[in-house]
């Protein structure tokens, strides 16, 4: 980590690291989170550089986990987890407030680099500047390759759930430990020709297992069936809390067979973002109720 352990004051602004960074500030008498680029850094600092406190201090995890202790509690009902890929991406920030306010369990960020899967997208600055206007679970998919040297970026920027592919690199329980040691949840996801048993070793130090069911690299694709393989997983996690999650081709359709399956986390772009807008956001709410009724089989 660039910033090396001490009293946050001692630092000045020409020290402050050019990158995203994350603090916990004591304002109004508790703490509260703040991220931002190294200019809001240095103005929290000014402000009250006595009472912050750094990611790399070891206080840090444990008022993190005072101050958003509700955000991944485990349980298996179904979740939602719009894309914001499908998006307005010129309002970001509007548009996760938005699907939040109708409904929206997560706030899912397809995170690609053009090598690993063929589209780029966006990286940890977006996630930081989303970051404050998500209530919820930020989770971040990482759809790239090398993943190990960007997962302190993702972790500063606010990410709550951080996936990485296994078929991404050699090294998937490292990277898996890396992302829980950046005090995230950690994430593992098996591309459609990737079998569950790759995973069958990793899922004491997963929390949730991410199920392509597209080809991973473009949003809008058709669904390819891997109820087998949720299937699978599910008797493999037992009582473990692992979420199992899906991602693509999700609607109202699909949703029914996913879940009986044992999937609880359903990524939607498309089926969630069709019809809406930040202007017209009761598109938004309909979809993502008639998702969750499809998956807990009253849909009509």
């Amino acid at each position: 980590h660039p910033l090396t352990a001490g009293a946050p004051h001692s630092r000045s602004p020409s020290d402050t690291p050019n990158r995203w960074v994350c603090l916990i500030a004591k304002q109004n008498g508790r703490y509260i989170e703040n991220r931002g680029s190294p200019s809001k850094w240095s103005k929290i600092l000014a402000e009250g550089s006595a009472d912050c406190l750094r990611q790399d201090q070891p206080l840090y995890r444990a008022q993190l986990s005072s101050i958003r202790p509700a955000h991944m509690t485990f349980d298996r009902t179904v979740k939602i987890a719009p894309s914001i890929l499908a998006a307005d991406f010129a309002n970001f920030g509007a548009e996760c407030a938005a699907i939040e306010k109708q409904g929206a369990d997560w706030v899912h960020v397809d995170v690609m680099d053009g090598h690993f899967v063929p589209n780029i997208s966006f990286g940890p600055a977006t996630c930081a500047a989303i970051r404050p206007h998500i209530k919820g679970v930020m989770d971040v998919h990482l759809m790239i390759a090398p993943v190990d040297p960007y997962i302190d970026a993702f972790a500063q920027a606010g990410a709550d759930v951080i996936t990485a592919h296994v078929e991404a690199g050699p090294h998937i329980h490292r990277t898996l430990q890396a992302i829980r040691a950046a005090g995230v949840k950690a994430g593992v996801a098996l591309n459609p020709g990737t079998p569950a048993a790759a995973v069958e070793h990793l899922l004491d130090i997963a929390d949730l297992v991410c199920v392509m069911t597209v080809n991973p690299g473009f949003g809008g694709q058709k669904f390819i069936d891997m109820t087998d393989k949720i299937r699978t997983l599910r008797a493999m996690i037992g009582d473990r809390p692992v979420h199992i999650e899906i991602d693509g081709g999700v609607d109202v359709n699909t949703a029914p067979g996913v879940t009986q399956a044992g999937a609880d986390v359903l990524v939607a772009g498309s089926a969630v973002f069709r019809g809406g807008s930040v202007s017209n956001p009761e598109p938004y709410g309909e979809n993502i109720r008639a998702i969750r009724a499809a998956a807990s089989g009253t849909y009509v």
